[in-house]
């Protein structure tokens, strides 16, 4: 079982509170991600769990027993870092048994759970290599490796792709994913990636400056943004917000638009404007309009052949059904 629970949980830093009192419900099995900008306080949340900080106040409880004062080795949890933290003399063979001989695990136990591990991380053809020997991707599975082995309630993960380049962050986003389905524990998962957070996540919890901005499904938050922060961070390229005039239409103070809701043409639409950077991705191209009041420039995403030019002046309609309102505060009306 690996059910996390924070109730009223704050942490300052002499006299910065950089978590005011959080409470969060983590469910056994879950796949949940931080996100949020830099210095959120997605890290600092996640290593409260895993009790490489002490809470200032609260408390956090795992599988229902109080966890706050516990050190990490008691917790049961497992932690991969950013840093592949392998020792670079031992095999992997020994770099995924090195937390079971510490714990004194006997050799056949350690066996059967290396070859476990390497087979659900497809590194049985290289236990006999030394880190140095592999890819940053097959390093990375290698300290997930060492993780599984100790069978924990959860797994904690902090930005642990950020060292990859990018094609070899899709397919680890894709094999993490996979394990999780596999293993059916307990996953938390800290990025400042909005993307691996939407492909990755069973739930999402979206932080600024320390507070929870929103809690639910990627879909959810997608469609559903409760506030202005949410909707200009989810989602890729990022929501178009408007404020002036064309809020004031629809009775908000700001309005958004996502870049795969509105309609581009060059000779009619609701809004004139002119074609700056144009970015031809393949599948789609992504346009950044100026001179559209209230959001300078605005995105628009089309098809990945559409015809463009620096300079052009085209049209641009959104969807009346697909656009959001949200006051003054902020908040979604």
């Amino acid at each position: 079982m690996g059910r996390i629970v924070l109730n009223q949980v704050t942490k300052s830093f002499d006299d910065v509170q950089v978590i005011p009192p959080l409470d969060l419900t983590i469910q056994d099995g879950e796949f949940t991600v931080f996100v949020g900008p830099s210095g959120c306080g997605k890290s600092t949340l996640l290593r409260l769990i895993a009790g490489l900080e002490d809470t200032s106040s609260g408390n956090i409880e795992i599988d229902g027993n109080d966890a706050t004062a516990l050190p990490p080795s008691k917790r049961g949890l497992a932690m991969v870092f950013q840093s592949y933290a392998l020792y670079p003399h031992m095999s992997v063979r020994k770099n995924i048994a090195f937390p079971m001989r510490m714990a004194k695990m006997s050799q056949e136990e350690q066996d059967k759970r290396i070859e476990a591990a390497a087979k659900a991380l497809n590194l049985t053809d290289y236990l006999d290599r030394k880190p140095g020997q592999l890819s940053g991707g097959q390093r990375q599975r290698v300290a997930i490796g060492r993780a599984i082995v100790r069978e924990p309630a959860a797994f904690l993960f902090d930005e642990p792709l950020s060292n990859l380049d990018a094609a070899l962050r899709v397919g680890m986003r894709m094999e993490i994913s996979e394990l999780h389905k596999k293993l059916k524990t307990t996953m938390v998962y800290v990025t400042h990636d909005q993307v691996e957070a939407m492909t990755m996540a069973d739930k999402i919890v979206v932080l600024q400056a320390g507070v929870i901005e929103q809690v639910g499904s990627p879909l959810e938050l997608y469609h559903t943004p409760r506030n202005v922060f949410v909707a200009g961070f989810i989602g890729s390229p990022k929501m178009n917000l408007l404020t002036g005039a064309e809020a004031d239409k629809h009775g908000a103070h700001t309005i958004g638009i996502r870049p795969e809701h509105i309609t581009v043409s060059t000779t009619e639409g609701l809004w004139q404007g002119t074609v700056g950077v144009a970015e031809h991705l393949g599948s789609d191209t992504f346009i950044h309009i100026h001179g559209i009041e209230g959001c300078d420039p605005i995105t628009v995403r089309a098809s990945g052949d559409y015809p463009v030019n620096y300079g052009d002046t085209v049209y641009l309609t959104p969807d009346p059904s697909l656009i959001h309102k949200f006051g003054a505060d902020g908040l979604r009306l």
